[in-house]
């Protein structure tokens, strides 16, 4: 079976109430996906680093427990794993505090085997900060070459602050590379001011040929791809954004394995709309299932009913 390449950000999130700690969970987009595909008994490896205390146990224990394969994951000694604090008010946005210490010499990972119609995931703050963006971006070139289906995912953890006209290279050039880019609202408004998604498209990811997938909560999806424009839409509305664009990701990648959909289908081939719209309506029902979720991810049920093969 084709296999799954995540990669990205290992990092625990606590979410705290009047300053009191209500829950802590590994975060991120790419992890949590890693791990709903795990579950459905798909081959992930986790490619990332965190440091060799309690807390990078933690992590590594977590997508231990949902089969994803962690011999990619750098335990590093010198440092922290990183910890976000997640300070919630009522009538307020989330106000963000994030704490970690990486060694400077970063991201020696094991590379996995990655093969032609393999999927690789990758995004977020990890996909252009330095120094390990150098070592990344090899990874993904290889990927490239070996045609592997690549998914970028854009977006940002809110709170954290950085020169976007810096790193705006760095999103190009990931652009350049991928053969899939799914993105919302939150991340164009933060990277591209005053263009929606047309824009966005036409003006910057457009001349590097990959399908733009465009998110707009609670109410479409949007695939881009060349001169064609498919709008999905949807009515799911959730509070909980880690585990519905985490859900939906997963559902994308579990629908191209299904399907068979292949490097050459998505890059060179037309994929028919209603093909698409076929795939969105799947991945709506995994974002919904695991927003729904306390812990971000698919029910006994849900997995049965969903593995392939």
């Amino acid at each position: 079976m084709r296999k799954i390449i995540a990669i990205g950000e290992s990092i625990l999130d606590t979410i705290y109430q009047d300053y009191k700690p209500m829950r802590s969970f590994v975060g991120g987009r790419v992890s949590n996906a890693a791990a709903a595909l795990g579950d459905l008994e798909l081959p992930v490896s986790m490619v990332s680093e965190c440091c060799t205390d309690k807390v990078g146990d933690w992590v590594v224990d977590f997508f231990e427990r949902h089969n994803v394969n962690t011999k990619s994951i750098d335990r590093y000694t010198d440092g922290s794993t990183p910890f976000a604090a997640i300070f919630k008010e009522d009538g307020e946005p989330d106000k963000i505090v994030n704490y970690g210490e990486y060694p400077d010499n970063r991201f020696n990972v094991i590379w996995p085997r990655i093969d032609e119609d393999d999927i690789v995931l990758f995004g977020s703050y990890y996909a252009i900060d330095l120094p390990q963006r150098e070592k990344l971006y090899d990874l993904l070139s290889y990927a490239a070459e070996r045609k592997a289906i690549v998914i970028y995912l854009p977006g940002f953890q809110h709170g954290t602050q950085f020169n976007f006209t810096k790193v705006m290279p760095c999103i190009l050039e990931n652009f350049e590379v991928s053969s899939i880019v799914i993105d919302h609202d939150k991340d164009i408004n933060n990277m591209f001011t005053d263009q929606d998604s047309d824009k966005v498209y036409n003006n910057h990811i457009k001349f590097y040929g990959p399908t733009y997938i465009h998110i707009t909560p609670d109410t479409s999806a949007t695939i881009y791809k060349g001169v064609d424009k498919t709008e999905v839409p949807f009515s799911c509305q959730s509070d909980n954004h880690l585990g519905w664009q985490a859900g939906f990701i997963a559902g994308v990648i579990h629908q191209l394995i299904e399907r068979d959909l292949k490097h050459g289908d998505i890059e060179i081939e037309y994929i028919e709309p209603s093909v698409w719209q076929e795939v969105m309506i799947q991945a709506f029902d995994f974002a919904a299932t695991c927003a729904a979720s306390p812990t971000n991810g698919l029910s006994d049920e849900f997995v049965k009913a969903h593995r392939i093969g």
